[in-house]
């Protein structure tokens, strides 16, 4: 994808240089220095940046606080949609009691969010 808009920033130099010499044929036309040609790369790499991949570490962080900030009795949501009460807890496992002497055992990175979160989530759509 990289070689892709490069090439095509390249291609699209080239065709305005063509052009302008076309145009004014009585005058030398006078090139950009070759490192111009990574400016446009580097500012769309820079949006890039700032758009797409910092918003995501941002959310993959949080998610890791909240993970270990679990605890045994915190009401949980689990990415299925499993609500549940945290009965034990392992650095890779997560006990949940779904039901009275009903429990199910599920991978900690599988919890979503708090219940808390959920019920303040239904308030703000309502």
């Amino acid at each position: 994808m990289i070689h892709l808009i490069f090439n095509s920033l390249q291609a699209f130099a080239q065709d305005a240089a063509a052009t302008a010499a076309q145009a004014e044929p009585a005058q030398a036309v006078q090139q950009a220095p070759g490192w111009m040609q990574f400016v446009p790369f580097a500012v769309i790499l820079g949006v890039m940046y700032f758009i797409v991949i910092r918003p995501q570490a941002k959310k993959q962080k949080d998610t890791q606080n909240f993970l270990q900030a679990l605890r045994v009795g915190d009401q949980v949501v689990t990415q299925a949609g499993i609500l549940g009460r945290i009965t034990a807890l392992t650095d890779l496992i997560a006990t949940l009691e779904i039901a009275n002497q009903v429990q199910i055992k599920i991978l900690r990175a599988q919890i979503a969010m708090s219940q808390a979160a959920l019920q303040t989530a239904k308030k703000e759509g309502n």
